[in-house]
């Protein structure tokens, strides 16, 4: 179960900001479980090879360094075992299987660094740097962080020692922001700090009803971010896990603002939108009303089939390898997201 943390940055941020508090304060809309959910739509368990390392892409692999994060995302994918710190512990003999399996596997070239969040460990994370760096046939390094905005202070020296041991791949650092009210000067300062040790910083968010299903407030996050030198890398659909079926917003919604998103923001400020597909087979980039579609249904990485049901109120069972989220059950009652695009 996901246990509760809030940083003293984000309770002070929560206290004004409904769309922050909704992200990171537990609800009891959390133990309705869905008719469709599960606790792991995308598989992670099924493709874990050894403790520690994932792998389901033949030339990149995601590394899962800690389970500890600064605050506890009440959306998170891997919610079933993230917090559980002590089960998530990556120990040094870990690390070296986990090297031993990458060389053992030479397609692997890119190495995906996540958790939890990676950047709460520093002292781990450098072993696990200077470990993986080593390695001839890695090309590239993803970090993956929410901290700038969990706990910005801790964005600190040791963090960016760690991060300094990546010279020889580009370090690309991944950042996850949802709201235009956590872009604040301290964050705004963590990321300059980041700036000066990666080769990029972007940006990956996801769609939550009651906090960004709103076109002004995503236009506001994405310009806001543009502009401190984030780009905008991804934008999900939420996924169908257990106990965060509240925060889905409707896939046709979805689409709409996207669409009028991509009239109003740059090319350098506008994420692709995709959909994680549940059976682990890809990220699909979701059309937008430009062109006439079938949103009933979609083709993953593999040429399966996937079934949505975008306008439907309710979940409905068709086959459980490939199903789409929908419109939640359970109604929000949390605000006006209009008034939040201001908080």
């Amino acid at each position: 179960m996901l246990h509760a943390r809030l940083s003293p940055h984000l309770k002070k941020l929560a206290k004004t900001c409904p769309a922050i508090y909704r992200q990171f304060v537990p609800s009891c809309e959390e133990v309705a479980l869905g008719s469709l959910t599960i606790a792991d739509p995308l598989l992670e368990d099924a493709h874990t090879v050894i403790p520690g390392l994932i792998y389901k892409y033949g030339n990149r692999a995601l590394v899962l360094l800690t389970l500890n994060c600064a605050a506890y995302c009440r959306f998170c994918t891997r919610r079933r075992k993230v917090s559980d710190i002590e089960k998530g512990i990556i120990t040094s003999k870990d690390l070296d299987r986990i090297v031993v399996y990458i060389e053992q596997h030479p397609d692997i070239k890119e190495l995906i660094i996540s958790g939890g969040d990676p950047l709460t460990v520093p002292s781990l994370l450098k072993k696990a740097l200077q470990k993986f760096t080593r390695l001839p046939q890695i090309k590239i390094i993803r970090i993956g962080s929410r901290l700038p905005v969990a706990n910005p202070r801790l964005v600190n020296q040791a963090v960016l020692s760690a991060l300094k041991v990546v010279r020889r791949q580009p370090l690309y650092l991944m950042l996850h922001f949802e709201h235009p009210a956590e872009i604040t000067k301290a964050t705004i300062q963590a990321v300059r700090r980041l700036q000066s040790v990666a080769t990029m910083l972007l940006s990956q968010s996801v769609f939550l009803r009651g906090v960004n299903d709103n076109p002004d407030i995503l236009y506001e996050l994405f310009s806001s971010l543009i502009e401190i030198g984030v780009k905008p890398y991804y934008i999900y659909r939420c996924d169908l896990v257990q106990g965060i079926e509240h925060f889905v917003v409707p896939l046709e919604k979805e689409i709409q603002i996207m669409t009028e998103l991509r009239t109003r923001l740059s090319g350098l400020a506008s994420p692709t939108y995709v959909i994680d597909t549940p059976n682990g087979t890809g990220k699909i980039p979701v059309p937008l009303n430009f062109w006439q579609f079938n949103k009933e249904s979609f083709v993953d990485f593999l040429g399966n089939r996937i079934i949505n049901f975008p306008n439907q109120e309710e979940f409905k069972t068709v086959n459980m390898n490939f199903v789409q989220m929908i419109e939640p059950k359970i109604p929000v009652n949390f605000g006006d997201t209009k008034r939040d695009k201001m908080c």
